[in-house]
């Protein structure tokens, strides 16, 4: 008789707040990298898409600028 597969359930406890990250990376290094996995499609990339990532308050003014300013398809 076949095995069936069990769903692992995580508790549903709150996670305790993650600490500072350990790692300092410059944008113009991580854009490129992270561009190429999303257009050669690796999976991996998706593990990380819920990560937060913390930018200046500058960069995300620009960012938030940049979003708002963006022409709708027509």
């Amino acid at each position: 008789m076949a095995t069936r597969l069990k769903l692992y359930m995580p508790p549903d406890e709150d996670f305790e707040e993650q600490p500072d990250p350990d790692v300092c990376v410059r944008l113009g290094d991580l854009l490129p990298l992270a561009a190429l996995a999303q257009r050669m499609n690796f999976i991996w990339l998706k593990d990380f898409l819920d990560d937060e990532v913390r930018v200046s308050q500058d960069f995300y003014d620009v960012m938030q600028a940049f979003q708002n300013s963006q022409p709708t398809s027509a």
